[in-house]
């Protein structure tokens, strides 16, 4: 399959996958699990250090919001733990099972 085809199917995946988990109401509920556990694995808080730090070495009178969320965005997707992206996406894979 070309991979304009692939990138084309892949993206129709995506949106039904998508659609499903809105419909359900089930992307909210990965959400908040997301959300908690995040806080339980420490990464919120770990995160909100390294936010600080950066603030405290890139102060400047006008550090913008979009500049400190560029600067964390790589790390903070870097430092989600492995343990609950497999969780996450274990419930993921039940719920498309069941539907």
């Amino acid at each position: 399959m070309a991979t304009m085809d692939r990138n084309v199917l892949d993206a129709q995946v995506r949106a039904s996958v998508n659609q499903k988990l809105e419909d359900s109401g089930e992307k909210e509920r990965l959400k908040e699990f997301l959300r908690q556990r995040l806080v339980e694995s420490g990464w919120r808080d770990d995160l909100k250090e390294y936010c600080k730090e950066v603030i405290k070495d890139k102060y400047r009178e006008d550090l913008s919001v979009d500049e400190l969320v560029s600067e964390i965005t790589p790390r903070g997707y870097a430092t989600i733990p492995d343990e609950v992206k497999a969780e996450l996406l274990e419930r993921i894979r039940k719920f498309l099972a069941a539907n």
